[in-house]
């Protein structure tokens, strides 16, 4: 990070952003072409879990290079001036790196999918079926490298 005063130092306040984050965008590379997608995520144990279909770009794009740059926004906040050239944002964010593994173990996935909705509902007890596990790709990024920004 260029400008340290912004750094989150408190690796517990760049967790908890992750924690309550809502979208995650995804940094991928396939040679020179580089790709970028929001996705809905779930968070635990120092791993991000995603679910996909089976096809596309980010599933090709992830056989061919399983390194992965990661964003999560936290709160934002637009301060309005009135002068155009004053107007800021104030945000927390966090990037990260890692490895995509493809989950196929069909418990496995069960979790995942668990984890991925716990992100977004405090309700327990997810139902799913086997034809839906396996029709649905999961994958997950174990979290190799962290830092957080916050611009006050």
């Amino acid at each position: 990070m260029r400008n340290r005063k912004y750094q989150i130092t408190d690796i517990s306040e760049i967790y908890k952003i992750i924690e309550t984050g809502k979208i995650c965008r995804l940094g991928l590379c396939n040679g020179n072409i580089p790709y970028i997608v929001p996705l809905n995520y779930g968070y635990k144990d120092n791993a991000l879990y995603f679910h996909s279909a089976h096809e596309g770009m980010k599933i090709e794009f992830m056989k061919k290079n399983n390194t992965v740059c990661f964003e999560i926004e936290g709160q934002v906040d637009i301060i309005e001036m009135e002068n155009a050239c004053k107007w800021t944002t104030k945000y927390t964010s966090v990037i990260g790196w890692g490895e995509a593994v493809f989950v196929n173990d069909l418990k496995e996935k069960e979790d995942a999918l668990d984890i991925i909705m716990n992100q977004y509902s405090e309700k327990s007890g997810w139902n799913y079926n086997e034809k839906e596990i396996k029709q649905v790709c999961i994958f997950k990024i174990k979290i190799e490298k962290v830092y957080g920004k916050r611009i006050k």
